[in-house]
């Protein structure tokens, strides 16, 4: 698409919200700016491309479209179940999946598809269908209980959010540590990194019905080929989460042993982050769950969003373009320089590199909590989210991590050499920010003190990093 066709397609999207709530407008104005002018490190965000953005505002939001393609229970859903057809035909053919479903608002929701489409068999519980007439929210440990007991008291086996997983993988505030009777594995204090043995030895213990694989802050590759066989070994079944590393695995970064569909039974994903899409999220599995994982809507999602699933389609096509793998590869390698020159400058980080997109760097070397460094390092033009480390004193609150990823930035242009350069921007506000104190004289996990000046300066040269790299150079909104 030319510069004119996109900035003009922007310009009067933005021209039609103003006559409505200006306000709105300003805000979509204001958040394009603040994108363009900060180094975004987040390793969940990327940048959509405009034609996927494009794809999300038109009147495909107009229709509701519960069932599946050919199968609705609404009339009128025939370009719906076009583009619903066309996100599962390229999500199959870049991921070499047996089955796709696309409908998944989030990547929360297609874990909870999944975990339900693997408990279909006994669905038909008297406890689930107390459940299903009462709000959920008013549920009691004790009706969990009964649930899990009339469920078969299903178990599941997940990585610790500290170690690196991710709250739906069991952690007991989130649905999923409700639903099942749940265990955590952890990673080898000393190194940081999965300990198969053990993660087996818990498995046979523990006999789980799901084994999961993936994570959110884990800086490593994971070998599901190895975790396919533990998983066999006691009976389970086997899902993975690749919401994180989706990309990578679409770009062919991962392969092998490293590449979690051939492995999986089933796999979830969002479609944002590494895969560069719209946020929403993706169930790819084999052809055994195929009927139960199509029953997501409504047997646990809401009527699906077609203007969604449309950009998904757009985004997954654009992701099986050459030039996709080369971009996938290029987030590996910016963060490895990213990594490698954190530890030149003496930065801690867990595992001690890493081997896919995202840094984990433990701030208490610099006397931070994850929260003061965040906030810190947000006042100096540097986007990150703090994030726990293994075994994490500060808790998941607070925290003594900042998790760092170059998706982002590598869609925007930036090499090996501004990942250097942006290291030495981190370190420097790391360096010169030291923890606040409370009215009272305590020390506080998340006032901080660092010099305004000093936080402008580093603002103004994390700006020059970005300068030849501007973000949506097509897009002109003036």
């Amino acid at each position: 698409m030319s510069r004119n066709a996109e900035s003009t397609a922007f310009r009067s999207a933005l021209e039609v919200i103003r006559a409505v709530e200006p306000r709105v407008a300003d805000a979509i104005g204001a958040e394009l700016t603040d994108q363009r002018e900060s180094l975004k490190l987040i390793a969940s965000e990327n940048y959509a491309s405009p034609a996927t953005l494009l794809a999300m505002g038109n009147w495909f939001s107009d229709k509701y479209a519960e069932g599946t393609v050919g199968r609705r229970f609404y009339a009128g859903c025939q370009n719906v179940d076009t583009v619903e057809a066309l996100a599962a035909e390229h999500a199959r053919e870049l991921f070499g999946a047996a089955h796709a479903y696309v409908q998944p608002h989030s990547g929360i929701d297609a874990n909870l598809v999944a975990f339900w489409a693997v408990l279909a068999d006994r669905v038909e519980s008297p406890a689930l269908k107390k459940a299903q007439v009462r709000q959920v929210n008013d549920l009691t440990e004790a009706d969990w209980f009964a649930l899990r007991r009339e469920l078969g008291n299903q178990r599941m086996l997940g990585m610790s959010l500290d170690a690196g997983g991710h709250l739906t993988h069991g952690f007991r505030p989130n649905i999923s540590g409700k639903m099942f009777d749940q265990r955590s594995y952890g990673t080898d204090p000393a190194t940081g990194l999965i300990d198969y043995d053990r993660l087996a030895e818990a498995a046979r213990e523990f006999k789980p019905l799901i084994l999961v694989g993936g994570y959110s802050a884990y800086p490593r590759k994971v070998n599901f080929r190895i975790l396919r066989e533990i998983a066999d070994s006691v009976g389970a079944t086997f899902m993975v989460d690749m919401a994180h590393f989706a990309g990578l695995v679409a770009g062919k970064v991962f392969t092998g042993d490293f590449d979690p569909v051939p492995h999986a039974h089933i796999v979830t994903t969002t479609t944002h982050k590494s895969l560069r899409g719209p946020r929403g999220g993706m169930v790819l599995c084999q052809p055994e769950l195929a009927d139960q994982v199509d029953r997501g809507c409504p047997m646990v999602l809401g009527g699906p969003l077609p203007h969604v699933m449309a950009a998904k389609a757009v985004a997954l096509a654009e992701a099986r373009r050459p030039d996709f793998a080369d971009y996938a590869q290029r987030i590996v390698t910016n963060a490895q320089a990213l990594a490698e020159g954190l530890l030149r400058r003496g930065a801690k980080l867990v595992t001690g590199g890493t081997d896919n997109h995202l840094v984990l760097i433990d701030v208490s070397g610099y006397g931070l909590t994850g929260r003061q460094a965040e906030q810190a390092l947000l006042d100096s033009g540097i986007v990150t989210n703090r994030n726990s480390v293994p075994q994490d004193p500060n808790g998941a609150w607070y925290t003594s991590g900042i998790r760092i990823g170059t998706p982002a930035l590598t869609t925007r242009g930036l090499g090996t050499a501004e990942m250097d350069q942006t290291a030495e921007l981190i370190h420097a506000v790391l360096t010169q920010t030291t923890a606040g104190a409370n009215a009272d004289g305590t020390p506080s996990k998340a006032k901080y003190v660092l010099d305004p000046a000093q936080a402008d300066k580093i603002s103004r040269q994390a700006a020059d990093i970005l300068a030849p790299h501007p973000l949506y150079p097509t897009v002109d909104l003036t």
